[in-house]
């Protein structure tokens, strides 16, 4: 049989799936999945902060070395990152995440029954590895799935997922570990991974736009290589660094500080300090609106200024003024994060998404850094030298964040 020009030009011609709409059933299933997976994805990054005099006495290491089971896994996961989106280019972005979820889950479980300060660490750096794959990968997903109407919402309840998640690991982890054990509020955190990793894979519709790839690293080297000759790009990640870095400090050392002298609060009530973390949420959003109505350059400096402002007000010992710096700290610091990382893909005109992967990882290398060598100037100095050096790191990011402000191109 033949088919004339006329017929063949009405013929209808196959089309992509549709992408998910808000309101639609599909759009709140995603919702619920990649909220539950943001929740404990951050939760099981920081479980391990509140608990960190606790690791100091249980195995007599000093505050320094008891940060490195956050720092490792901070710093891992950044390195990670770089190559985690481009492996999901193979094996596909729900998969990626629901692994990534699954082995994090398991190495916080088996952290539960580390029987020596050398597994912790091992365990922790290793969990920093499975970590990536799901911050590198969820906005991918995102993007190629979602209507564009959609995306925003959906990237705010992802955002919301994860602080909510960082607040109450924190928050869950300080309690037990006060009234039962570390290992039992490890366990919990683990158990409560693995049912989000179930609930993540129910919910989550299976990708329709996704295409896999072969990743060319060559490529991503390549492009790596061209973001880091752009002298704005450079300055953007010396903020980076020393923006987590600073943050990353005050955060680790606040709890040895609270249950020491003169406060001798317990690990719960110590641990409260983290209900001041939804501040991140408002802030975010806040401080990005007023980037896109006065310009990025003075929301940032403005936000570092903030931020600055906090860690002096956290000098007295006095427990309110702890909690009103420590408040308008982390306002000013979410507030500086979510203009800083914004930037990195304004600033390059291809390879957006290398720019951002190099922000995060000198913001991630940075807060592991920073956060265990704080640990030295607070066996030496305590608190005022733990403020000291974040204050350097603050004023220092300030400083960088002014430069950027008046060389960038606009």
């Amino acid at each position: 049989m033949t088919v004339d020009a006329g017929s063949a030009a009405s013929a209808p011609v196959a089309s992509e799936p549709a992408r998910i709409a808000a309101g639609t059933p599909a759009f709140r299933r995603t919702n619920i999945a990649i909220f539950f997976c943001g929740f404990s994805i951050f939760a099981i990054l920081y479980c391990t902060q509140p608990v960190l005099p606790a690791f100091s006495q249980e195995f007599g290491v000093s505050a320094a070395e008891s940060s490195l089971a956050l720092s490792l896994t901070t710093a891992t996961m950044a390195v990670a990152m770089l190559f985690a989106s481009s492996l999901s280019e193979v094996v596909g972005r729900k998969s990626m995440m629901l692994v990534a979820l699954v082995a994090s889950s398991l190495l916080t479980l088996a952290l539960a029954f580390a029987p020596g300060w050398s597994e912790i660490l091992w365990l922790r750096a290793l969990a920093g590895v499975t970590l990536s794959g799901m911050p590198a990968v969820a906005l991918a997903y995102l993007s190629e799935e979602m209507d564009a109407s959609a995306v925003a919402r959906a990237v705010g309840i992802y955002i919301g997922g994860s602080a909510i998640g960082g607040m109450m690991g924190r928050l869950v982890v300080a309690g037990l570990a006060d009234y039962g054990s570390w290992r039992i509020a490890m366990a919990t955190i683990a158990i409560t991974g693995l049912v989000s990793a179930a609930v993540f894979w129910r919910t989550l519709p299976a990708s329709r736009h996704f295409h896999a790839r072969t990743p060319s690293f060559t490529k991503l080297a390549a492009s790596l290589f061209a973001c880091a000759r752009n002298g704005s790009i450079l300055i953007l990640l010396g903020i980076g660094f020393l923006l987590l870095g600073g943050f990353m400090t005050v955060y680790n050392y606040v709890g040895f500080r609270l249950q020491g002298a003169p406060f001798h609060l317990s690990q719960t009530l110590a641990g409260l300090v983290f209900v001041v973390y939804p501040l991140g949420s408002f802030s975010s959003a806040f401080m990005g609106a007023q980037a896109a109505r006065y310009g990025r350059g003075p929301v940032l400096v403005g936000s570092l200024t903030i931020m600055t402002v906090g860690l002096l007000l956290m000098t007295p010992d006095s427990l309110v003024a702890m909690l009103v710096g420590l408040s308008v700290l982390t306002f000013g610091f979410f507030g500086a994060h979510a203009v800083a990382s914004g930037w990195a893909g304004a600033l390059v005109a291809r390879d957006k998404a290398q720019a951002s992967s190099l922000y995060l990882l000198c913001y991630y290398v940075g807060g592991g850094v920073a956060g265990t060598v704080g640990g030295l100037f607070w066996a030496s100095h305590g608190w005022p030298g733990v403020a000291l050096f974040a204050g350097v790191m603050m004023l220092g990011t300030l400083a960088l964040a002014t430069l950027l402000w008046r060389t960038a191109p606009r």
